[in-house]
């Protein structure tokens, strides 16, 4: 049996977690998921068999350290296989904590397992996903998160039913020191990290102003606007836009990059893109090699040219 922790966000499911549940389908169809502190609908699509809604004073929103110590106690209670997490910022904080409450070992960020009946053997992304490392894994019960868009998210061929148990874990007050009090939205609708088309912008923009193009194209796509980490250096665009290693992990179905390199640290960042159009004056460049598709050329003229075949042929 495998038990995966389906991180949400009061109620709403966070996309990669239903990632994590396909590759965890493909390492046992004995499926059992632990969701705190509300029951969600939809689990039976993704081959979920069992839906433990772990319920207690504290647990109404996010919350780390509680989140890992109601986790631990019920990995004690139900003795799985393994506990599988997504490998995002709660996916992985949490799992840490279980690993630490637990005494097991627990291993980040893996993109493939080979899960013999005593040890797994393990490729997990390194450096920000720069390089992969091969690890092996022999535990009582096994720790792992999954990188994010390791693999798309896909609904099960045979979904069942799903069987809805009440988990209550002992909380101390050291597991309650955290919390929640207030909230900001700092965007709405499409964002960086959801949108299906990122144009994006390095040091052969030029300027901020020069960004006005690719704002118009992106517009026009249904998509948005990003930047490397030389644009936020520069102060051309805030940091929220920056895709890359210490920006936002984007996996769109469009990439657009203009004027950009393709230095490791912004290629680990969109490598997931599942198209590649690179526009750049150097043929050489990363980015041009590594594109699916490349433009060679001063992209001044090149994108306002693209901007107006669209708008040309939707009339």
């Amino acid at each position: 049996m495998i038990l995966v922790l389906i991180t949400h966000d009061r109620g709403e499911f966070e996309e990669s977690s239903l990632q994590g549940l396909t590759l965890a389908r493909s390492l046992d169809d004995d499926l059992h998921a632990a969701v705190i502190g509300v029951e969600l609908d939809g689990l039976g699509e993704y081959g979920v068999v069992v839906q433990h809604v772990v319920k207690a004073d504290g647990l109404d929103d996010y919350n780390p350290m509680a989140w890992g110590s109601a986790l631990a106690q019920l990995t004690a209670s139900l003795s799985p296989e393994a506990v599988v997490a997504i490998g995002n910022e709660r996916g992985n904080e949490v799992m840490a904590h279980v690993g630490a409450i637990s005494g097991l070992p627990m291993v980040a960020n893996c993109v493939e397992i080979d899960a013999g009946p005593e040890v797994w053997n393990i490729s997990r992304t390194r450096w920000g996903g720069s390089l992969l490392e091969s690890t092996t894994l022999e535990a009582p019960i096994k720790l792992v998160t999954i990188a994010e868009h390791t693999v798309d998210a896909a609904v099960a061929e045979s979904p069942d039913g799903v069987i809805v148990e009440v988990f209550t874990p002992e909380l101390s007050d050291a597991d309650l020191v955290t919390k929640i009090v207030d909230r900001v939205v700092t965007a709405e609708g499409v964002t960086l990290a959801t949108a299906p088309v990122v144009v994006s912008g390095g040091r052969g923009v030029g300027s901020a102003e020069g960004f006005a193009s690719l704002e118009e194209l992106a517009e026009l796509l249904g998509g948005v606007v990003g930047c490397s980490r030389v644009v936020t250096n520069n102060g051309w665009r805030p940091h929220s836009d920056q895709v890359g290693q210490t920006g936002t992990v984007i996996a769109p179905d469009l990439y657009i990059a203009c004027g950009i390199s393709g230095a490791i640290q912004h290629w680990v960042g969109m490598m997931a893109s599942k198209t590649i159009i690179a526009i750049n004056t150097d043929a050489e460049a990363p980015m041009v090699t590594k594109a699916d598709y490349a433009v060679v050329g001063d992209l001044a003229p090149i994108i306002p040219a693209i901007v107006a075949e669209v708008k040309a042929r939707r009339g």
